[in-house]
Order: C-alpha cells, then structure tokens, then sequence
C-alpha cells in the first residue's frame, strides 16, 4: 500500500486569526509553523481555542483573517483528495455499520484500498479484537473512540489531526495507545497535530509542545521536545521529561497569570 500513502505535508498558519460571528474572540493572529513528518501537541487551558484552530486547519471551519497552506494547498483541497484525516472528541461513528463497515466507508470515500487483515490489524491495534461486526450503540463510549481512531489512521493520510483524541478511554487503554499509535505515524511519517490537555501525553508522544494563552489563543511558548525515541512507558519518569513537563506547566501558569492579573494591577 506504499503507494496509497500521502507524502507527510509542510503545515503553514500565517496571520491565522478567528472571531466568532457573536463576537467571541477564540484565536488572535498567529504565524505558525507545523514541520512535515513530525509530531506537534497544542496545550493550553478548556477553551482557549485549540480546537477551533485544529478546525481550522481541517478546513472545518473558517479563519477570521490569515491564511493556512498545507503542503502549499488550502486545506479544503487537501480534504478533498483525502491528504488530511481527523479524530475528534466525538467518534461520529455512523450508528447503522459495524466498527469494520465504518473504517471501510472511510477507506472508500478516500478511493483507498486496503486488505481486510490490514483493518484489522488496525482493529486490533486499538483494542476492539473481537468487536469488527458490532454496531456503535453496543459499544462503550471509549470504544467507540477507538473505533473512531482507528478509522482515522485507515487511510494513511499525510496529515493527521487529533482533538483529545484517547479522552474518553479508560486509563489503562490510554497508556497503551500512548505507546502504539506513535510507531504508526512515525512509521509513516506522518505529519501529526495533537491537541490534549494532558501535559505528560503532550511530551511523550511529541516533538513540540506549543503552550497556548487562555481565550482568545495566543502563543506562549514553542518548546522543543529532544527526547529519543522510541519512549518507553516509563519514559514520564525520566529526569530529561519531568523536566520537559515543569516547564510546559510553568508556561501554562505565566498565561494564566498574564491573562488574569491580580486585582491590584487591574
């Protein structure tokens, strides 16, 4: 299937900015850039607008001002011919297909083919093994959000997109998809945008963490994440990576305070 495989794109947000038509400032001008092949995680406080620029890139929802090329394209065009795939909090899993039926919709309104041992593969990869024929309804919340994750890396896209995307398993699942789906996109070399609120999942399984402002989005810190790779469950627990997550939470909290001075300065 190597030839099914979208080349893993350059991510350029320019002056990206959004205001909502009631008014809501959610993500103020921005110039970002995603490097091709590699990992970015974007953390920040509940609302603060990264998944409305996650949206944004999708070609979901439209920027304000600014522009987003990927690869040098819009993203809807990229969306058209299948270079991008998404998983958000929501599986949207289509209630009258089975979990296999689901990835194969995907597959098809992608024009890719893939075998049926290659889904599943992917079947059981994220954990549903004896699950391929059962229907949504019959699932649990987190499997379906496996189902819908497993879907997303069906099609081999160039860019993947993920909006808290193990948020609804359970814990002991979680740390298990923390460390498999890596080798997937790193295998692939996927160019792969995460948005989490978790700040250890964000420097485990990244390259970058980009530390964002309370809304309306901006940026307060582009960290680097030097750790080697592959990383091993325990890789949290390591000096270099501790060190990694008090920072990103030590920026967190000056956005935070930027954003909400004391009474006294206001």
């Amino acid at each position: 299937m190597a030839h099914d495989v979208t080349p893993p794109p350059e991510v350029v947000c320019t002056s990206l900015a959004k205001t909502f038509a009631g008014g809501t400032e959610a993500v103020r001008p921005i110039d970002l850039t995603f490097a091709a092949g590699r990992t970015t995680a974007l953390v920040g406080p509940s609302g603060c607008g990264k998944s409305t620029l996650l949206r944004m890139v999708a070609g979901l929802e439209n920027p304000s001002a600014g522009r987003i090329e990927i690869g040098g394209a819009p993203p809807r065009a990229t969306l058209r011919r299948a270079g991008l795939s998404v998983a958000f909090q929501d599986p949207s899993l289509l209630p009258w297909r089975s979990v296999r039926g689901n990835i194969e919709l995907a597959l098809t309104l992608a024009r890719r083919k893939a075998g049926a041992s290659e889904i599943d593969q992917l079947i059981d990869l994220v954990g549903l093994d004896g699950f391929a024929e059962t229907r949504p309804a019959e699932l649990s919340g987190g499997m379906r959000q496996r189902a819908a994750i497993a879907r997303a890396l069906a099609t081999r896209p160039g860019l993947l997109l993920l909006d808290e995307p193990f948020g609804a398993v359970d814990e002991l699942t979680r740390r298990q998809l923390a460390q498999d789906l890596p080798r997937i996109w790193e295998a692939r070399g996927t160019t792969t945008i995460l948005v989490t609120h978790s700040v250890s999942e964000a420097v485990l399984l990244s390259d970058r963490v980009i530390v964002l402002s309370p809304r309306p989005a901006e940026i307060v810190a582009d960290i680097p994440v030097d750790l080697p790779r592959p990383r091993p469950e325990d890789a949290a627990r390591t000096e270099a990576a501790g060190a990694l997550i008090d920072r990103v939470f030590a920026e967190l909290s000056k956005g935070m305070a930027a954003s909400n001075p004391p009474l006294a300065a206001q």
